[in-house]
């Protein structure tokens, strides 16, 4: 499934084209702290997308929330800002799945989940993020026979639990012998596509505060879908263990 947002050189206005979006990220905003069972303790749901450049990099976030006291949607980019700076708000938000959104909106009284492409016209507050040109990290040209390099760093905000990291280690298994872990990593993995090869790992960051997924990408051919579904997919796995992405950075 490919990112939306192509065509644009970093720098420039993200442009819209007419390759599938992925899905929304959903989120429970709960009364108190907690993430183990949170359901019956729901105040509110929030909807975020990012927008990227054309090789994947975040270019800013759009988000919508709604509880049933308020009046309809509401957009706020610095509300999407706290739920990823502000500790106490950090600890009411959980990540979801779209099921679970739809089955919390009914039971709090908001009906049928309105479709995303509904979802996507309550994006009122656009959060854009600064232009950085890719840093350089690693050796430039790819090996032989393959034509390009890149390396992505997704940051995350919240916490993984032991047991967290046990089942993503056990998801990722790699599907290639030499996909040693880097060091310091917690989780590693990897996967061939065509000829076009994925390694990422998991780590922490900023003096154990984050998370991050490191992904180096191998193409062989002009594989942008792949690389953009690949992208997502495995940051939405990391969503579906408790963490918030924050950005995604291209370091080449």
């Amino acid at each position: 499934m490919a990112v939306g947002q192509l065509g644009a050189e970093p720098g420039t206005t993200v442009v819209e084209v007419s390759e599938p979006r992925p899905p929304l990220d959903y989120y429970l905003l709960l009364t108190k702290p907690g993430d183990r069972d949170p359901i019956g303790e729901v105040e509110g749901i929030v909807v975020e997308e990012f927008t990227r450049h054309h090789d994947f990099s975040a270019a800013g976030l759009d988000s919508a929330g709604w509880t049933p006291s308020g009046d309809g949607w509401w957009s706020s980019a610095s509300f999407s800002r706290g739920m990823r700076t502000d500790p106490a708000l950090l600890a009411r938000v959980v990540p979801t799945s779209r099921s679970t959104a739809e089955d919390v909106h009914r039971k709090l009284g908001g009906g049928q989940l309105p479709v995303e492409a509904v979802l996507r016209t309550y994006f009122r507050d656009h959060q854009p993020f600064p232009n950085v040109p890719p840093l350089r990290l690693g050796p430039a040209q790819p090996p032989t026979g393959l034509h390009e390099r890149r390396v992505f760093r997704v940051l995350f905000a919240k916490d993984l639990r032991e047991e967290q990291v046990a089942n993503l280690r056990a998801v990722w298994q790699p599907t290639v012998d030499d996909a040693a872990p880097a060091p310091g990593s917690v989780v590693a993995g990897a996967l061939d596509k065509d000829g076009d090869r994925f390694t990422w790992d998991v780590r922490r960051v900023g003096r154990g505060l984050a998370w991050s997924l490191d992904l180096t990408v191998l193409l062989k051919s002009n594989a942008s879908q792949a690389l953009g579904s690949t992208l997502y997919d495995l940051t939405n796995v990391l969503r579906q263990h408790g963490l918030i992405p924050v950005t995604t950075e291209r370091f080449s």
